[in-house]
């Protein structure tokens, strides 16, 4: 059995993330005169149209997605964006914060911005910037699908912990295990899991007692 991932490796991940989907989700940013209590929901429908359609793409293999990294890395990516947008909604800037959602939402890890906070500087034990490319200084450039595809990179590194994630209706998860029409399943099954997504991190922030600042 392989060993658990450490806090500092999935921290060095996540940070990383966070660096470079925030251009994204700043270009994604919704119509600013929406009212607060719809703001949320803007990330998880409005978003989700888009992005669930990238994060279904690999169900064109039907099963075979499953045996490949592609599926979950995919997935998460563009969950990371409806995350972090949320995240900006509520006013949440700070990087240990924001990572600290990101855990829990994805990988169901409760790792407080306290414990965050230290990690966030390279640590021993974490990945060498070349494991994951260099760094683009022109991150705010890059189109959204090459943007999603850099990120699914970078999570391809916690794969085995991805599977938290908050996931679509099981008989829509069953109809992406078939070829070809399996991307219909992975559709419908993605776009749910990205509503997930924004409801939890919405949870999170606006629970006192999970909240992701506590």
């Amino acid at each position: 059995m392989a060993a658990p991932i450490s806090d500092a490796v999935v921290v060095d991940v996540l940070r990383r993330l966070d660096r470079l989907l925030t251009p994204l989700v700043n270009r994604l940013g919704r119509p600013p005169a929406l009212p607060q209590e719809e703001r949320d929901a803007w990330w998880a429908d409005q978003v989700s149209r888009v992005a669930a359609g990238v994060s279904a793409a690999p169900r064109f293999a039907g099963k075979l997605a499953d045996l490949l990294p592609l599926q979950n890395t995919v997935g998460s990516a563009v969950q990371s964006v409806v995350v972090l947008g949320v995240a900006g909604e509520h006013g949440v800037d700070d990087p240990a914060e924001r990572v600290a959602l990101l855990a829990r939402v994805l990988l169901d890890r409760d790792l407080p911005p306290g414990t965050v906070r230290p990690l966030l500087s390279h640590a021993r034990g974490t990945y060498r910037e070349e494991a994951f490319g260099a760094a683009d200084r022109r991150r705010g450039a890059l189109g959204p699908a090459r943007t999603i595809w850099r990120a699914a990179r970078l999570l391809s590194r916690i794969d085995e912990s991805l599977d938290a994630r908050p996931k679509g209706k099981l008989r829509h998860r069953a109809l992406s295990n078939l070829p070809v029409v399996g991307v219909a399943g992975g559709y419908l099954s993605e776009r749910e899991g990205l509503r997930r997504a924004a409801s939890r991190a919405a949870r999170f922030l606006g629970d006192a007692g999970v909240s992701a600042r506590a």
